[in-house]
């Protein structure tokens, strides 16, 4: 073997210009009119279409065209790869045979032109000059447009635009069916397909190198670690591998794949790697912070992701000079400070959004990198959560979701590693506490934060502390003119005065006061201060505090008309961040498009805001405000339990719906609690599951909100009902909490049915998460409750639970009498997909006891079942449990066909944890196969998607990719993943962590 730097060039050579005739030329010089009859005629078949990045094949339309004998497939490669050009006889003899032709080539040659040319067309295939010439178009061969996919994505790269580099590179490079010519005999075909082979493989290097550049870094590893395996020599594949391993938080491998690589090359080839390769090893021992992130594009390049997330400042603001003055000056000197932060404080209403964005858009000057903003919800009841703040900075900043980590400290960690040597201003809004924006904090030299609260940031080490007061009488009145307008308010400048006064000098309460007088025509400046005084003044209206700007709130809402003030009212109650229009009439007891009616009345009164076309929300003190009418003007105040019920039954008769859809058949359905509001119906699976994610938060909410004892069983029901946000793992932590909450508020009221349910779900969140003994612990109190409460679902789901922690637990015995229970309950309830999702589960057990052909039949009962009901979700789970079973009984190919399926299913179902776990098991066949190159992809996959099972699941991942590693001999990169695997075994006490002691040397293993 030769040594492979794995060349880093273009294209091959694009086509030359189509050569014309004498006849052809002439005719371009004739008079239009003369053409006419010429141009009627066609000169090529625009319906054929050829393909040589594969089989050589012809198509016309849907067609495809019998291409005849390896020869004669050989004479059309010769004639397609010529870009149009004229190929004599003798050039095809020698294109096809090569030195050694037989006597009747050219008879041979000539025969193959009269079958092809009976296929094409005459038009397609010319005689010209004693040879042959195809005539297509640039976009009828499939090599051409890779071509142009490609030099287009050349230049959108030079040009700065990698998105689009990396969407043309992967069009050019999915034009490729297989190997380059497959089949086709001679040297012409030989030497074509080795020259497009390589272009390939450079093509794809490219696009992994861009791949890296925009943070995709956890998605490349699986590619690369196939191509190093099938191209080992290439030492660009390699550091690509070492870039993408070291910026997945995977150094150690990164560092044996240098390991691997060195002595490979020295064994091989008795050279060392190149000096790139060993620069790479360095930066990756000296923890190389540029390193982690993308590399700095070329001068023609563009910049990095720049985040402009600031919102629109106030284009009325007035006054706060020193203010703006004080904050200016201290985020002007932020590029000499290891960080400036300044922190706002002040009661509701008193302008520290607006003060803090107006600040930020004038000192944007000063962070070219960029401006991230969120609000934190701090005055709400339940205040954002950092990790979800992290994970869309994150995004912001340019990180690929699946290369953002899961906990808290790891997203910090990277977040300011991603704002390491950048100049980025982030304005924190409405935050809580100090320890809620602590984590937020860029921590590094040139950055600056601006954070705003109710509440003084006394222990925020560091940081600017600013107390934001009440406008000056002056400034309050200059801010009221400019809304109001200033002919109206000089005219009338002692009510003007009279009415800021009434607002408390709160800069809200001014500005609503404000623009309903300047909506309102008719109105003057002392009817306006008429109501202020009739409505608060000898409550508390002037206030500081909440009280102050509830007396703002009153102006609109008085205004409002009955039923639109019912509404504003109601739809306060609601705890999620905002709401549906369909959920908003169930709550309000109305047809849609009444509902829909007084919420657009709102939007244009500014109490409600719309947060997107059919979907609605309250400014958080605009929310407190409404929910304090709610309590003092409903006269009835069952109302308000009333339509929280009916938001509780429209949730929960709408997830039911989408349940049932998903799982036909399933039981589940028919022991919830009856809703008395209706929900929505779909027809339409990908609909119904669109509807499911985008309401994850207010679906939660409501269930948080329902603990009361009338709602409980309700609210544990919907929780039942949602069940693949947990299982897709995109809400798994919000559904724990709600499952957490129900459970302590069932035990509380003594109501064993509902404290059942709720152990189960919580069971099912442990032991996706890996938390096998949590999970057993909930399990094992679930079954008894279900019992005691004669609930046929916990009887049936409970022990089906305990059976699957019993897997993961090596308690086979035990596993097996669970199963048999469950399938006994499953079977006395009529409950078809859970007696095939236990009869799946329990084939699982039988394999661990070694009975293989009970396994196969089992899994296959439960497929069969899940196949007559239509179950698709739940028939890739029992593909999944067929494919173990039949991969124990070395049935490796039925094996790879079923968890192929699966996984297929999964995908489309958007369960991405079971996708991971699935490319896992996928990993595991293809080692016991010998496939070692698809083991390892199929692990990194698993890797990336984060299966069922938490760290644990990783453990095992890590254990099955090191093994296919020594295969591919790549020992370093395979110990490192086993040391790995071991840390996260001793650390959960699992008993796997003895095989994987054997696999490593006795001093790594110690």
């Amino acid at each position: 073997m030769g040594r492979d730097d794995g060349p880093r060039v273009r294209v091959p050579e694009q086509r030359a210009p189509e050569q014309r005739s004498a006849e052809q030329r002439s005719a371009e010089q004739r008079p239009t009119e003369q053409l006419t009859e010429q141009q009627e005629q066609p000169t090529q078949d625009t319906g054929l279409r050829f393909s040589v990045l594969g089989p050589v094949r012809a198509r016309r339309g849907d067609e495809t065209l019998p291409s005849g004998s390896p020869m004669q497939r050989a004479l059309l490669t010769a004639l397609l790869l010529r870009s149009g050009r004229t190929a004599t006889a003798a050039e095809l003899i020698d294109a096809i045979w090569g030195e050694d032709p037989p006597s009747q080539a050219l008879a041979a040659v000539r025969t193959y032109a009269s079958r092809l040319r009976k296929t094409l067309g005459p038009l397609t295939l010319a005689s010209d000059s004693g040879g042959y010439a195809m005539r297509i178009g640039p976009e009828a061969l499939d090599v051409t447009v890779a071509q142009e996919r490609a030099a287009d994505a050349e230049k959108a790269r030079a040009s700065g635009d990698r998105c689009l580099a990396r969407i043309l590179l992967n069009e050019a490079l999915a034009l490729w069916d297989g190997e380059t010519l497959a089949s086709v005999p001679g040297p012409y075909a030989e030497n074509q397909r080795t020259r497009l082979e390589e272009w390939r493989l450079q093509l794809t290097e490219t696009r992994l190198d861009l791949d890296l550049e925009v943070g995709c870094h956890a998605e490349a590893v699986s590619e690369l670690t196939a191509l190093t395996a099938a191209h080992p020599l290439r030492e660009r594949l390699r550091e690509l591998l070492m870039v993408a391993l070291y910026r997945s938080g995977r150094q150690a491998e990164a560092l044996a794949v240098y390991a691997d690589t060195r002595r490979l090359l020295a064994e091989e080839l008795g050279v060392d790697p190149r000096p790139e390769l060993a620069t790479l090893q360095q930066r990756i021992l000296r923890a190389d912070e540029e390193l982690a992130r993308p590399a700095d594009e070329p001068t023609q390049a563009a910049a990095p992701v720049r985040p402009a997330q600031l919102p629109a400042t106030v284009p009325d603001f007035t006054g706060r000079t020193s203010f703006v003055r004080e904050l200016g000056d201290r985020l002007a000197t932020a590029e000499a400070s290891v960080m400036a932060v300044s922190a706002l404080a002040g009661i509701g209403g008193v302008g520290k959004t607006t003060l803090a964005v107006h600040v930020a858009h004038q000192a944007r000057r000063h962070f070219p990198d960029g401006q991230l903003y969120v609000d934190l919800q701090g005055a709400g009841a339940r205040a954002a959560e950092p990790e979800t703040v992290l994970g869309a900075f994150l995004r912001a900043l340019g990180t690929a979701d699946s290369a953002i980590p899961d906990s808290l400290d790891e997203r910090a960690a990277l977040y300011r590693s991603t704002l390491d040597g950048r100049r980025i201003l982030v304005l924190l809004d409405n935050a809580h506490d100090a320890a809620q924006i602590r984590p937020l904090l860029p921590g590094t030299e040139g950055c600056a934060a601006l954070v705003t609260s109710r509440v003084r940031m006394v222990d925020l080490a560091g940081a600017h502390l600013v107390d934001l007061d009440v406008m000056s009488p002056e400034e309050a009145l200059q801010l009221f003119t400019r809304i109001a307008g200033e002919e109206r308010v000089n005219s009338e400048r002692e009510a003007a005065l009279d009415v800021v006064a009434a607002c408390g000098f709160l800069p809200l309460a001014i500005r609503i006061a404000a623009s309903r007088l300047a909506a309102r025509r008719t109105w003057t400046v002392s009817v306006l201060a008429a109501k202020l005084a009739d409505e608060r003044r000898r409550l508390d209206e002037l206030q500081a505090g909440d009280l102050a700007v509830k007396a703002t709130f009153e102006l609109g809402y008085g205004q409002l008309e009955p039923a639109q003030a019912r509404a504003f009212r109601l739809l306060g109650l609601a705890d999620g961040p905002d709401i549906s229009l369909a959920a908003a009439a169930a709550l309000l007891n109305l047809e849609v498009h009444t509902a829909e009616d007084l919420l657009e009345a709102l939007v244009d009164t500014s109490l409600v805001e719309s947060a997107a076309p059919g979907r609605y929300r309250y400014h958080d003190l605009v929310r407190l405000y409404a929910r304090s009418c709610a309590e003092r003007d409903e006269e009835a105040p069952e109302e308000r339990e009333s339509a929280l019920s009916r938001l509780l039954d429209f949730y929960l008769a709408t997830a039911a719906g989408v349940y049932a859809l998903e799982r036909p058949g399933d039981r589940t359905v028919d022991h919830l609690e009856p809703s008395r509001y209706p929900g929505l119906t779909f027809t339409d699976r990908p609909r119904a599951l669109d509807w499911l994610y985008a309401e994850a938060d207010c679906l939660l909410a409501c269930v948080l909100q329902s603990l009361g004892p009338r709602a409980l069983r309700r609210a544990v029901d919907l929780l039942m009902a949602v069940k693949d946000l947990a299982e897709s793992g995109a809400n798994a932590r919000r559904y724990e909490t709600a499952a957490l909450a129900l459970r302590d508020a069932a035990m509380s009221a003594g109501d064993a049915r509902a404290e059942g349910r709720a152990r189960t779900t919580l069971t099912q969140v442990y032991s996706t998460a890996g938390r096998f003994e949590q999970a057993d612990s909930e399990a094992h109190r679930a079954m008894e409750l279900g019992i005691a409460a004669n609930d046929p679902w916990t009887s049936g789901n409970a022990p089906n639970e305990r059976g699957i922690l019993a897997i993961y637990r090596n308690q086979h015995a035990e596993g097996e009498a669970y199963l048999q229970k469950a399938i006994e309950a499953f079977r006395a309830d009529g409950n078809k997909p859970g007696e095939a999702s236990a009869l799946c589960n329990l084939s699982r057990i039988h394999l661990a006891l070694f009975r293989t052909d009970s396994a196969v039949d089992l899994a296959e009962q439960g497929i069969e079942i899940y196949d007559r009901l239509g179950l698709a979700l739940r028939l890739a789970n029992g593909r999944y449990a067929l494919g173990l079973a039949l991969a124990k009984g070395h049935r490796l190919a039925e094996a790879l066909e079923q968890l192929t399926q699966a996984l297929g299913i999964f995908h489309e179902n958007r369960q991405p944890l079971w996708e991971g776990v699935t490319h896992f098991r996928l990993a595991e066949v293809h080692l016991t196969a010998g496939r070692y190159t698809m083991s390892a992809a199929h692990a990194e996959q698993a890797i990336a998607l984060r299966g069922i099972g938490g760290e644990w699941r990783r453990g095992t991942v890590l254990t099955v990719l090191g093994k296919a590693l020594v295969q591919l001999e790549q020992p370093d990169r395979a110990r490192a993943c086993w040391a790995e695997a071991l840390a996260i075994y001793e650390q959960l006490g699992s008993i796997e962590a003895n095989e994987v002691r054997e696999l490593l040397p006795p001093a790594t293993a110690a």
